[in-house]
């Protein structure tokens, strides 16, 4: 696969890094797109200058200080990632209000009541939950572009990729792009072999919700991993010597061949490494 260059805007090189989320994001072909929005984002992707992942992020969190305190921006973001592969466009739309309302349902799940009302008011969750239960009565089939993890990218995320596509530039990124195509073989090749197994129930399940989600996208789609502002917040050594998908793949087969001891040894080792990422969020 060819790639166009991704241009950065100044604020990218001049505001400081936000450091802990890492990102799922699938790039559908332009024609995958329905009138008017294929006509705007074959602009916006003439005008060449697209912003990145920290720009993302930091339109995000300004949201969150606002006064009135907003948990869902008011409106629909017309912003995305786009990638020239083989001559063919790709988008990837940031659907950033979308996304919010997601990520508030998540949160009721993960911290208590009192922690959840002090960061974000009863009123405000539930008049972002009420347009959310409006906006979904008009958009049923609506779905996000781009998934997110926060100080950690999440195990069944690398079985999508291998480790020959892994690309990294210290101190700028680390990631991994295959096609949809590559992406679900690897994600239905892996969930026959774990549900042989005993002892990794879990894991399945999550691939099988990550396959639902990329079912919902063009065949001809690009699946990427990144760790985004990660690589802003590990050592650049331990960046070098991830091999984090390469080792998934190793414990996978070592099941597919009945070595269950080995696999377990490699999954355990790499759920260990990234429990220790994990633990960063509750870090001082």
């Amino acid at each position: 696969m060819t790639e166009s260059p991704e241009p950065l805007l100044p604020s990218a090189r001049s505001a400081p890094a936000v450091p802990y989320a890492s990102y799922l994001r699938v790039y559908e072909p332009l024609a995958a797109f329905a009138e008017p929005e294929r006509t705007h984002w074959a602009a916006y992707a003439r005008r060449g200058t697209a912003p990145t992942a920290q720009d993302e992020l930091r339109r995000s969190l300004a949201e969150l200080v606002r006064v009135p305190l907003v948990g869902v921006p008011a409106h629909e973001s017309a912003d995305a990632f786009t990638a020239e592969v083989d001559g063919v466009l790709l988008v990837c739309p940031w659907r950033t209000r979308l996304r919010g309302w997601l990520a508030l349902e998540e949160l009721v799940d993960q911290f208590p009541l009192p922690v959840l009302d002090a960061a974000l008011p009863p009123v405000a969750r539930r008049r972002a939950a009420e347009e959310y239960e409006r906006w979904r009565e008009r958009n049923p089939d609506a779905r996000p572009w781009i998934r997110t993890g926060v100080w950690q990218i999440p195990l069944r995320w690398f079985v999508l990729v291998a480790d020959e596509e892994r690309e990294y530039v210290q101190g700028e990124r680390l990631r991994y792009r295959t096609p949809m195509v590559q992406a679900r073989r690897r994600l239905a090749r892996a969930l026959r072999t774990l549900r042989a197994a005993e002892g990794y129930g879990m894991l399945a399940e999550g691939l099988v919700e990550v396959g639902s989600w990329l079912e919902e996208f063009h065949p001809r789609s690009m699946v990427e991993l990144d760790y985004g502002g990660l690589v802003h917040a590990l050592p650049a050594d331990r960046l070098a010597a991830d091999r984090s998908a390469g080792d998934l793949a190793a414990g996978i087969e070592a099941l597919r061949a009945g070595d269950a001891e080995g696999a377990a040894a490699v999954y355990g080792g790499l759920a260990e490494r990234w429990r220790a990422v994990r633990e960063r969020l509750f870090a001082n």
